[in-house]
């Protein structure tokens, strides 16, 4: 039962009803017999409207440093796309490993810690930001987890996305910004490490992302768009290795990494098991509840006429997937997320692919701690291992 107030006032049952009850891309319209003239229709169009700029070609990997720590063989790499800084990665594997291993695209989340990319979910050695410590703690039950998916078996890549880590935007970088909350007056890049300086990063950059989004949309590409192209590169890069099997990739992430695993699951084919934590709902969960406390990053303007949300991770079908939601997350309401795993059942079922969808529903905040893991690996282990 969706509510008579809203995010928007009372335009919210009016902005609903402009989407159809059922897409119009949607599987789940009777029209659509046979799934792969329906996936080829859907993918076509999805790709149209998330209108990503054109993939780079295979960058030049550069290893920048190659260490063991924790058990793992780890590989500090480095890769230049041809617009902003070098995007920055880390690569792990277990030590001794020979063989090809099944690998994992591990996204990083949004957090609103743009300062930090990659850093957030892997652990390279015993000196560790305590920003990051305590973010590990709070999201992720204490755990680097990256490094326990390698320890298990495991190649994992875990790279800087658009706009984090060392992609993203300098003060130095912007002019023309003097304005409210994005200006850079009193604003210095020396010194980025100090927990200060990170902190007043971050709430600048959670304003820029504002500026970011309507340039792009105005360069006539989405920010998911941005994000599937670079996450791309990442998994060319992760296939082409000799220690990685091809044919055994996943991907894994929370939150914003639950986001980017949506659209890279569900529009790269080469993604063989996905894993989507904390980022699961409904357009009208967004349009009614929750549009405030989401990134501009979640958004494919129109894309709503044609597929819901969680039928996104679903053009994937019938590859292996699972979502893994928190029934007190508040970046969403639980009937939407009940309501988005109803959606993706339906799809996997008419599929034939039920056994290939799952989706879990656990006690707390917004968060992947250890019992998740736990769960995701093992889903990981089933399909990849």
């Amino acid at each position: 039962m969706l509510p008579e107030k809203s995010v928007i006032g009372h335009y919210g049952q009016w902005a609903n009803a402009l989407q159809p009850k059922v897409p119009n891309l949607s599987y789940r319209n009777e029209k659509y017999k046979d799934l792969k003239s329906w996936q080829k229709e859907a993918l076509a169009k999805t790709r149209e409207l998330v209108a990503s700029p054109p993939k780079p070609v295979m960058p030049k990997v550069t290893v920048e440093k190659k260490y063991v720590f924790d058990g793992l063989e780890i590989e500090e790499l480095s890769w230049e796309l041809g617009y902003g800084r070098p995007t920055k990665a880390v690569f792990l594997k277990p030590q001794g490993a020979t063989k090809p291993l099944p690998a994992v695209l591990g996204l990083h989340d949004h957090a609103g810690m743009k300062y930090f990319g990659y850093r957030k979910i892997v652990k390279t050695s015993e000196d560790q930001h305590p920003i990051l410590i305590e973010h590990q703690k709070s999201d992720y039950g204490g755990k680097a987890w990256a490094n326990e998916l390698a320890r298990s078996g495991y190649a994992v890549l875990v790279h800087d996305t658009f706009a984090f880590g060392s992609r993203r935007v300098h003060y130095d970088d912007v002019e023309g910004l003097n304005w409210g909350g994005v200006d850079t007056t009193g604003k210095t890049d020396k010194d980025p490490e100090k927990p200060e300086h990170i902190e007043a990063y971050n709430a600048w950059s959670s304003e820029h992302e504002h500026v970011m989004s309507k340039s792009l949309f105005s360069a006539g590409t989405t920010w998911p768009g941005v994000f599937l192209s670079e996450d791309q590169v990442a998994l060319d890069i992760l296939s082409a290795r000799k220690d990685v099997d091809p044919e055994r990739i996943g991907c894994c992430g929370l939150s914003g990494g639950g986001l980017r695993t949506v659209y890279l699951g569900g529009l790269d084919p080469r993604i063989k098991c996905a894993v989507c934590v904390g980022f699961m709902t409904t357009w009208s969960d967004l349009i009614f509840n929750r549009s405030f406390n989401h990134t501009w990053m979640t958004y494919t303007p129109l894309l709503p006429q044609f597929i819901d949300f969680p039928e996104i991770l679903g053009l994937r079908v019938p590859l292996p997937t699972l979502v893994q939601n928190n029934n007190q997350d508040p970046l969403y309401t639980l009937p939407e997320m009940q309501e988005a795993d109803r959606i993706l059942t339906a799809v996997y079922k008419k599929a034939n692919a039920s056994e290939k969808y799952a989706a879990k529903f656990y006690d707390g905040p917004h968060k992947f701690d250890v019992e998740m893991q736990k769960d995701a690996f093992a889903w990981l282990g089933k399909w990849l291992a």
